[in-house]
């Protein structure tokens, strides 16, 4: 039965730089780049070397940890770099791509003739099977188990996150045979959740799933609030999870028999003087977009994802596999007069420390700068004001920096990744880095139970 959920705490973040809705189709890249960092817990064992031709779908690595998960190239092309770090760790894999893409051909099947076993060969051998990720833990599923559901967060509320109401439109048949291949999955139900007032007929009208509503500010868009209002995962479930874009490429391997990785990428940001959407590719070199985009000239970060929960990248860098949002802002990293202490009529603050809250509808530039340093852990009550779940946030961070399982157990570390600490970091008067121990405190318990 369909549910309308109504997240009450949390913060929208409403910043300048948002995407016109207008989609540029740019040439193939000249490099793409696959990075194994991108996956949380998996160990990269190479099955190419440097010059050898690969085409989409070409295996170009394994995990180690379970030899049947394969990660293959989003284009045809030549592998003309693998990059590495220390102890020789494997960073990036650069592909110098065609110009026109060749394809490993798999079959072209209606996924409701298959069995769940086939459909799992057909994904783990092309290499989509990445895409899938599973709470506990924020890593690829695994394919020995069975979640008991499976979620689709059909809407981004993470500040000038994509729209993709429309960005999936034309999509319908693709997205749809995406849904039957996620069906094939479980033997629970698909949640497909949409926001409360979107009319996309795409989403609204697909078939076979359990439509939820979701309103209420960020984080309401993010899967893991969804689950946790929803189905909650308890110690020894799972629940797998998917965006919508990443469903389609599933859809186009069973329609079209081919690894298609085609994306749309939004560039936002304040910096950029043209934000607007992109067609490319998963892992695409970034420097096209943003000559497009042109930046304002100054001292810019750029950000793989969004502002809250991306990653800092280089001008000559490429798009992180999961992420379809690109994001510049300006640095931050000039002295202010007075710091604080000044009136900050401009500035925003969610704790009324300025005077943003007497217009709650103005758009902010903000920059990088923390405007302080990490200091002892206080307690303000801030963190529960912006956490939607039914668990104590500072409790659990506080678990997590002295190790104990049980209690990180018990305060609902399963349910839970990074990105649902966001907002507690970004509030935080103590400056505390709560995504970084999130993820040290999922990295213990898997390591434990492992």
């Amino acid at each position: 039965m369909s549910k309308f959920i109504k997240i009450k705490r949390g913060l929208n973040i409403k910043l300048v730089g948002e995407a016109e809705k207008v989609i540029s189709d740019l040439p193939m890249p000249d490099t793409v780049a696959l990075k194994p960092p991108n996956f949380i817990g998996v160990v990269p064992k190479l099955m190419v070397k440097e010059g050898d031709e690969v085409q989409a779908g070409t295996v170009l690595f394994y995990d180690k940890n379970n030899e049947a998960i394969k990660f293959s190239s989003p284009v045809s092309g030549e592998v003309v770099e693998i990059a590495r770090g220390e102890k020789r760790k494997i960073l990036e894999i650069r592909i110098l791509a065609d110009k026109e893409t060749k394809y490993v051909h798999f079959d072209k099947t209606k996924p409701g003739n298959l069995s769940r076993e086939e459909i799992i060969g057909t994904l783990l051998n092309s290499g989509a099977w990445p895409f899938i990720r599973q709470r506990p833990f924020g890593i690829i599923a695994s394919p020995e188990q069975q979640p008991k559901s499976i979620f689709i967060s059909a809407f981004d509320s993470s500040p000038l996150s994509p729209d993709y109401d429309f960005i999936m439109i034309g999509q319908d048949e693709a997205f749809q045979t995406g849904l039957e291949v996620l069906k094939k999955l479980t033997s629970g139900k698909v949640h497909l959740n949409i926001k409360a007032e979107t009319y996309s007929g795409l989403f609204s009208n697909a078939k076979g799933v359990e439509i939820n509503r979701i309103s209420g500010p960020h984080p309401a868009g993010n899967v893991g609030v969804q689950i946790h209002h929803i189905d909650p995962v308890n110690k020894g479930e799972s629940v797998w999870c998917i965006s919508p874009q990443d469903v389609v490429i599933l859809g186009r391997l069973f329609l079209e028999g081919k690894f298609d990785c085609s994306k749309v990428v939004a560039l936002t940001g304040s910096q950029i003087t043209n934000p607007k959407y992109y067609k490319t590719i998963a892992g695409c070199a970034i420097k096209n977009i943003l000559a497009d985009g042109q930046p304002k000239n100054g001292d810019n970060r750029i950000i793989s994802g969004n502002v809250l929960t991306g990653q800092q990248i280089s001008g000559d860098g490429y798009l992180n596999f999961y992420d379809a949002q690109l994001t510049v802002i300006p640095e931050g990293n000039e002295p202010e007069f007075m710091g604080w202490l000044a009136p900050g009529l401009n500035k925003f603050s969610h704790s009324r420390t300025f005077f943003s809250w007497l217009n709650p509808g103005k758009k902010h530039e903000l920059n990088t700068n923390l405007h302080g340093e990490e200091r002892p852990f206080v307690v303000t009550g801030e963190y529960e004001k912006v956490f939607p779940m039914d668990i104590y946030p500072v409790h659990l961070l506080k678990s997590i920096l002295i190790e104990d399982i049980e209690m990180m157990e018990n305060l609902g570390i399963y349910e839970v990744v990074e990105e649902d600490f966001a907002l507690c970091e970004f509030v935080c008067t103590s400056k505390i880095e709560s995504q970084h121990i999130i993820r040290m405190g999922l990295d213990l318990i898997r390591k434990e139970f492992s």
